[in-house]
């Protein structure tokens, strides 16, 4: 893979990826991509629970943020029209993806930053980052890709910092369940066990975050997405 892109400020550092790295487009295949904002509109709630997302995180003016796996951008557009001071750099791995994501930013008179990189190697310096959020992603890791990431994300997030996740969690009814499964299937039954087991705040503990917690629920055309809140010690 090409080296990330990078722009000028704080959060930037020098990073080069292998070439063999490896992401997932944002629907598990790039030729399902320009169908992804219509079916997160019509059968995910997407600004409903990206909005809640965006309460739990509290954004201050001035913080400096990045939306982890940032797809075509609405949280970060939601975020920036919430909180115009605030640092804002999204990040993902897919190229096309980024693209749709800068041209929405563009519509919507915005400027944000849109970084092409892998969450296992974060292209920005230590204790940089105020906040990170993530929306339906670390589902798409395996196991250690999901151990690395979070150790990344405990890297770039300053003392106190703070990580704010909507993923997918326990169902919790039949259908729940029956909703859910052509999602597991997509992505992988085993890839995703662990998000669904409701392990995600497990995994955040192991990797060194404090006060971890499941701060609620929200159920979609989809499935049931889960909230979490975690922070980095002092």
């Amino acid at each position: 893979m090409a080296d990330s892109n990078r722009g000028t400020g704080a959060m930037n550092r020098t990073g080069h990826f292998q070439a063999s790295s490896r992401y997932v487009s944002a629907l598990g295949f790039r030729w399902l991509t320009p169908l992804y904002d219509g079916l997160l509109r019509l059968g995910g709630r997407e600004r409903t629970f990206k909005g809640r997302l965006l309460d739990q995180a509290a954004i201050q003016p001035g913080e400096s943020v990045l939306d982890l796996g940032c797809g075509s951008g609405t949280l970060a557009i939601q975020l920036k029209q919430r909180a115009p001071t605030a640092e804002i750099v999204g990040l993902d791995g897919d190229p096309d993806i980024l693209s749709r994501a800068r041209c929405k930013a563009l519509r919507a008179g915005l400027t944000i930053r849109f970084d092409r990189g892998l969450s296992w190697e974060l292209p920005y310096p230590d204790a940089s980052i105020d906040v990170v959020l993530s929306t339906l992603f670390f589902h798409h890791l395996d196991a250690r890709g999901r151990c690395r990431t979070l150790a990344e994300v405990a890297r770039v997030l300053r003392p106190q910092g703070r990580l704010h996740v909507a993923d997918w969690g326990r169902q919790g009814s039949l259908l729940m369940r029956t909703m859910s499964f052509p999602d597991r299937l997509l992505d992988g039954v085993d890839r995703t066990a662990d998000c669904f087991a409701g392990r995600l705040p497990v995994v955040m503990e192991e990797a060194g975050f404090v006060s971890v917690s499941e701060t609620g629920t929200l159920d979609t055309g989809f499935g049931r997405l889960t909230f979490y809140a975690a922070s980095k010690p002092s």
